[in-house]
């Protein structure tokens, strides 16, 4: 246990080290410039999603036959790509800087499905994979209040100041991807339980989705619908903030994602003591389930002006991530470890983020470049009460489909 105590605290420390060179340009307004007509953060957050997407599909195939040697330095090479698109866009005027954003995304895409390869077919992924999936939510409000505190102590410009921010996460970055390489392989019993993880070939890449078509249909449906919940809020939370007229504090960030975090961890986290694989396949889905509903919810009570801003972003941000987290963590684990097939989780989940980032490119590109300005607070909104309802039924139909497959699977 003190091992994967140990695990998850070090892939926890080197993905939120690693995020840093994502997310920390998200705090600022980028205004006074527009391209093509386009609200110049908009085409930012666009550029950048849209090379992480692009990742995501080459993903699919290099990270499901990902062999499990060298990888730290895979690591170092991308994070280290991404970090001097930061300095390039440093360097270039805006708003013709933009391309850059591209640059930055597409190797940081494939951090994801190495990092994961490392803690994944345990007897005690659910805790590491707990830890390590949380930590984007953690990362992310740390990566906006480095940001804001960069630009207003030492008077950074928001365009410096993601390359600065990438230069004070980096020590802490080689520290924990090296660590990342001390975590031992999983063990005989691990394997027995959990399945041995292996690099997938194109034929067993095929076999999978013949076997399981219709239910990975629904959970990449579902997949997308929170990933545009997800890159929203994450890309405009402080604009939508602005919009409530509500007190506005750099440090919120860091309070309200530490929190979700940490509730987060506790829930998926304790099903490390569950060892029927399919039971907690399927309590996963009853906890996605309950973050739709608790997002719908809250939602709903906000528009009535019986939450306040800063209670409505705690609730409604746990309910996209009891949904989004399990994808990242255990769903797919526990997928193969129920139904008994080799492989390995990244396959799986690049498929779902492939198409969840898809999915997040046309709604951005619908609302900002189609519009001079985008009420951000209100299109959100709108957004959770519709991915609301139909993640309910989405996920009820796939735990319907799962559960019959068991019983077949049984027969």
């Amino acid at each position: 246990m003190w091992v994967a105590i140990l695990a998850a605290i070090t892939g926890f420390s080197a993905y939120t080290a690693i995020f840093a060179y994502r997310k920390a340009f998200n705090v600022a307004p980028f205004s006074g410039h527009t391209l093509l007509g386009a609200d110049y953060k908009v085409v930012l957050v666009v550029t950048q999603i849209l090379g992480y997407m692009a990742s995501k599909f080459y993903g699919i195939r290099f990270i499901a036959a990902l062999p499990r040697v060298r990888r730290h330095w895979l690591i170092f090479m991308l994070v280290g790509i991404a970090w001097m698109a930061w300095l390039l866009f440093a360097l270039l005027p805006p708003p013709y800087n933009f391309w850059c954003l591209l640059l930055n995304g597409f190797p940081l895409g494939l951090i994801w499905g190495i990092v994961f390869s490392y803690v994944e077919g345990r007897r005690t992924t659910d805790l590491i994979s707990a830890a390590l999936a949380v930590s984007f939510i953690f990362a992310s409000g740390l990566a906006k209040t480095t940001a804001q505190w960069v630009m207003n102590a030492w008077q950074v410009s928001e365009y410096w100041m993601p390359f600065t921010v990438g230069a004070i996460f980096a020590p802490a970055l080689i520290l924990f991807v090296l660590l990342l390489e001390k975590i031992p392989p999983p063990d005989a019993e691990d394997r027995l339980q959990r399945m041995e993880r292996q690099p997938m070939s194109e034929e067993d890449r095929k076999a999978l989705l013949r076997g399981f078509l219709p239910g990975i249909v629904m959970l990449t449906v579902i997949y997308i619908l929170v990933t545009v919940l997800r890159e929203v809020r994450d890309s405009f939370m402080a604009d939508m903030w602005r919009a409530s007229g509500e007190t506005f504090m750099p440090g919120v960030f860091a309070k309200t994602e530490t929190s979700i975090s940490l509730i987060i961890l506790v829930l998926i986290a304790v099903m490390i003591w569950l060892r029927d694989n399919f039971k907690a396949f399927m309590l996963a889905h009853w906890m996605m389930l309950a973050g739709f509903c608790m997002a719908l919810l809250t939602t709903l009570l906000f528009r009535q002006h019986q939450l306040p801003m800063y209670n409505w972003m705690l609730l409604v941000g746990l309910g996209l991530y009891m949904v989004y987290i399990p994808f990242n963590s255990i769903l797919f684990d526990r997928f193969i470890a129920a139904f008994r097939f080799s492989g390995n989780a990244g396959f799986l989940i690049y498929i779902a983020d492939a198409y969840g980032y898809l999915g997040s490119i046309a709604v951005m590109v619908g609302a900002g470049l189609m519009a001079e300005k985008v009420n951000w607070l209100a299109f959100y909104m709108q957004l959770v009460m519709i991915a609301g309802v139909v993640g309910i039924v989405g996920t009820v139909a796939a735990m319907v489909y799962f559960r019959r497959k068991k019983l077949q699977q049984r027969d």
